[in-house]
């Protein structure tokens, strides 16, 4: 029987609902809700303090909610212990037995389960060949993890996460002590791994472009609430909040005013319209989602620095507001002339503005 087959669990769909979270009087999480699908990979992004990583941990068990239910499929699962949810955990420090094989530490979950439930010493062999196949490592299975780079290290810990055939497979930060080329090269890696195995996975990252490259979905987190679940398209192209615009991807934002329909930046039309009601609100737009324009309504600020990105040039401006500035980033042609000093007029082909409440 193909390994593919035999290794794909039957994956459990995971219903966080109402979730609170304190330490001490610090409130981690706020009324947290998400459905998670079965066999679906789901990333926790989010900046440091923004509860992701507490709500993975309440996933597992490791930590207990003050409030709120967490279920495993119709089953409540909020005062289980870890071992009675059947979890599969990878840390960010690989968390390897030094002391143990590579097999042996594959097999160690199935190893230490009561003697009722242990599979036979021969099953247990073909397990951890079997897996060793899947993360790519045959023929390593009698070295230690001293003997292996990150890149592998991490891969048994995901093999030996796998092996207890796992209702829910919880990743905290698993390539976060990787270099960027084993990053992107493990990212694409788990994604197929994801697709073989068909486990419902959560993982949780700060790297955007690991969220936005390896899930299925993107929940964006922010001072322990949610603030957007959704695609990678999602969450790139229609963010529900300035903090999503923010954090995802590089942009910039300026205070505008709209009337009749028409965007003004200091009393005056910058060429783009946006309909409702009169009133304030901040525009937002990405560096390569302007165009540069000599004449007529447009945005203009004085040049401060540039520099290359990839095919394109990234040019920093200051905008003056009354005797303040505004500092933006935009994207032009490689070819065009950028002085230290001068003046770029530009205006955003795609945006958003989110009004003042």
């Amino acid at each position: 029987m193909p390994v593919a087959d035999t290794e794909r669990s039957s994956p459990m769909e995971v219903t966080v609902s109402g979730i609170s979270k304190q330490f001490d009087r610090y409130p981690a999480l706020k009324d947290v809700s998400l459905k998670i699908n079965s066999g679906e990979l789901i990333a926790l992004l989010g900046p440091s303090g923004s509860g992701k990583t507490t709500l993975l941990r309440l996933i597992a068990g490791l930590e207990q909610p003050n409030g709120g239910q967490i279920l495993f499929g119709d089953e409540d699962a909020s005062q289980k212990t870890v071992q009675e949810r059947n979890v599969g955990f990878v840390f960010q420090h690989y968390a390897l037995f030094k002391h143990m094989t590579v097999a042996e530490n594959i097999a160690f979950g199935l190893k230490v389960r009561p003697a009722e439930s242990r599979p036979p010493k021969a099953e247990i062999r073909k397990r951890v060949s079997d897996l060793l196949d899947m993360v790519h490592l045959p023929g390593l299975e009698k070295r230690y993890p001293n003997q292996l780079s990150g890149g592998q290290r991490q891969r048994v810990a995901l093999a030996r996460a796998v092996a207890i055939e796992p209702k829910v497979l919880l990743l905290d930060e698993p390539f976060g002590a990787l270099d960027a080329k084993v990053r992107k090269e493990l990212r694409r890696w788990l994604r197929e791994f994801h697709d073989r195995t068909g486990h419902t996975t959560v993982f949780v990252t700060h790297d955007q472009e690991e969220a936005l490259e390896l899930a299925d979905r993107v929940v964006v987190m922010s001072q322990g609430r949610i603030e957007q679940v959704g695609s990678a398209d999602d969450v790139y192209d229609r963010p529900n909040s300035p903090f999503v615009f923010s954090f995802i991807g590089e942009s910039s934002h300026l205070p505008v005013r709209i009337e009749n329909g028409a965007v003004l930046f200091q009393g005056q039309p910058i060429g783009i319209s946006e309909p409702g009601p009169d009133g304030e609100g901040m525009l937002f737009f990405r560096p390569q989602d302007v165009v540069e324009v000599n004449d007529g309504p447009r945005l203009t600020g004085k040049v401060t620095a540039s520099r290359r990105l990839a095919g394109a040039r990234i040019a920093e401006l200051d905008i003056s507001d009354e005797g303040a500035a505004h500092h933006v980033e935009i994207g032009v042609p490689l070819e065009t002339r950028v002085e230290i000093g001068g003046e770029l007029g530009f205006r955003p082909v795609h945006w958003k503005i989110f009004r003042n409440t």
